[in-house]
């Protein structure tokens, strides 16, 4: 009988220990997904901009010398052109969705809303506030825990973004490396 009940217990913890790595992976995933989602949404914001557009920068105040430490940057990467788009970047997740991939069970968030009117294929694909809720709180505690390294990334990284910042910088997607960089 005793060991009956060991079998039980042991039963019992082993489903517990498994449904908190489950939950804690989903957790994973909504954030990964997030952060997946708020690079793409603010590479394209920034690719919106004319290029040539520049502003000024750096102190007006005259120097002893009689120069200044005014330079010109591209708008589009500018300190506060970024800060004005974090503030409306997480309100995007509202056009994302949920795939769960059918080997892995890993979740994946694409945009439902494509940004050019194309069809897009999204039979596999769960839309649901319960979704957009959880990517939108994510993404809105990763811009609060993680300002400075978005500004200083879209200020001067071009370059696999996604992996560079979810990744390598913030650990936010310990499986990045795995994701094809096209998907979120």
């Amino acid at each position: 009988m005793e060991k009956q009940y060991r079998i039980i217990i042991f039963c019992a913890l082993l489903s517990v220990h498994l449904s908190f790595v489950q939950g804690a992976r989903q957790g994973q995933d909504v954030k990964c997904g997030a952060c997946r989602a708020l690079v793409d949404e603010m590479e394209w914001e920034i690719s919106q901009i004319d290029p040539k557009k520049t502003i000024q920068t750096g102190s007006f105040r005259i120097n002893p010398d009689g120069s200044q430490s005014v330079r010109e940057v591209p708008y589009s990467r500018s300190e506060g052109h970024l800060l004005e788009l974090m503030e409306e970047v997480c309100e995007k997740m509202n056009d994302y969705g949920e795939r769960v991939d059918p080997v892995t069970d890993r979740k994946t968030y694409v945009r439902h809303t494509s940004r050019d009117g194309t069809a897009m294929d999204l039979s596999d694909v769960a839309f649901d506030s319960r979704v957009s809720s959880s990517l939108k709180f994510a993404c809105e505690t990763i811009v609060e825990q993680h300002e400075d390294e978005l500004i200083e990334f879209f200020a001067h990284e071009t370059d696999n973004v996604k992996d560079k910042l979810c990744s390598k910088r913030t650990d936010l997607c310990d499986h990045a490396l795995n994701i094809h960089h096209d998907e979120l």
